[in-house]
């Protein structure tokens, strides 16, 4: 869990209207949490797969994902998300990005996800969690635990699949480059 302080200010905005409004936000700590909750949170309201590698998020966007992450306090002036300080936004991304395991998963690329249709969404999350026997309190956890956890239960009960024969071959030629450039020979 990550505790920010969102400090007070002062901002205007122009409403549709062509008037301009004044707000005050007083300083707020809030405790955010990167997890499937926030994900499925944010899915909801946005319908599009968070987990999506071509996704690019508006600021408004990636602004409201913060919002949905907020574990306390409830009653937080929603307002506080409209502007987010760069130094707060560099704590945010450092956190989400963290990868909070000291495990590291290989896997198959060709079964680097289980599901069927490619898009990683908080349902099929969910769904690996239930087929995987992840009991459902995990989906507190920090989002890239679980799935670390996801990808080594899916790893130790088989789901790595067997490579075929090129790709046996494409990993053998890998390592062989590898050791190559290492030992700085032909």
């Amino acid at each position: 869990m990550l505790q920010v302080t969102f400090p007070a200010r002062e901002y205007t905005v122009e409403n549709e209207l062509g008037e301009v409004e004044f707000y005050n936000t007083k300083e707020q700590k809030v405790w955010l949490e990167h997890s499937l909750i926030s994900i499925q949170k944010w899915e909801a309201k946005w319908h599009k797969p968070y987990l999506d590698p071509k996704l690019k998020m508006t600021e408004e966007e990636s602004n409201d994902y913060i919002r949905c992450m907020v574990v306390k306090p409830v009653d937080i002036d929603e307002s506080i998300f409209a502007f987010i300080p760069a130094d707060i936004m560099r704590q945010i991304n450092a956190y989400i990005s963290n990868p909070m395991t000291a495990s590291t998963v290989t896997v198959n690329k060709k079964r680097d996800r289980p599901t069927g249709n490619k898009r990683t969404t908080a349902e099929t999350l969910y769904w690996e969690m239930i087929e995987l026997g992840i009991p459902y309190e995990c989906r507190t956890w920090h989002l890239n635990q679980l799935l670390a956890l996801i990808k080594y239960c899916d790893l130790k009960n088989g789901g790595g699949g067997k490579m075929s024969r090129r790709e046996q071959a494409e990993w053998q030629r890998s390592k062989m480059a590898a050791a190559r450039a290492k030992h700085k020979k032909r």
